[in-house]
């Protein structure tokens, strides 16, 4: 992905990962408590310390933002209305925070947004929580945060599995990512 110019054509990865806390760029280690086994790998994005794990779904927006008239925080608003509007369709009211990136129910995040943009182009991307063990959250203060609470779509509405809100997210955040005219 460093390797982007201007002609790469845009991409969107939609994947999950096994067990792995991910530390960015500005990251503190007295945020990482207690990982146990889980593998601890420092990565080239923003933010601070994460959890990825199984029934999270990752979206790895890798995009030219000038070819898209997007600026890096119109970038995060759009990865962050695509979640919002897409849980709003399972009845959950969600909503973003301008000082802390990401998505919130009731206080407790859904939602981690992560993002490196070098040369115009943006790399990493965005974590939904759909239906996950969120144990491993407790090894860590997630986004440098001490004691937030986190929450999945499984607790929220009863989804199951990672596929139907891939399914349900895609056009919602294609739209918000469709260049400007």
């Amino acid at each position: 992905t460093a390797e982007r110019t201007a002609a790469t054509r845009d991409e969107i990865w939609f994947v999950e990962h096994p067990p792995v806390y991910t530390l960015g760029m500005r990251a503190d280690r007295a945020h990482l408590l207690s990982p146990g086994d889980i593998p601890v790998v420092q990565i080239d994005r923003g933010g601070q310390v994460t959890y990825h794990g199984p029934g999270q779904l990752l979206v790895y927006v890798m995009l030219n933002l000038e070819r898209r008239a997007l600026t890096p925080r119109k970038l995060v608003q759009a990865l962050e209305g695509a979640v919002i509007d897409t849980v709003a369709a399972y009845g959950v009211t969600a909503n973003a925070r301008r000082e802390a990136p990401g998505v919130y129910v009731a206080g407790a995040k859904i939602a981690a947004v992560g993002l490196r943009v070098k040369r115009h182009c943006s790399y990493h991307g965005l974590a939904v929580n759909v239906a996950m063990d969120l144990a491993p959250f407790s090894g860590i203060n997630p986004c440098g945060y001490a004691d937030l609470p986190v929450t999945d779509l499984r607790a929220l509405a009863g989804i199951d599995g990672i596929e139907r809100f891939r399914a349900d997210l895609e056009p919602r955040l294609l739209a918000r990512l469709a260049p400007s005219c």
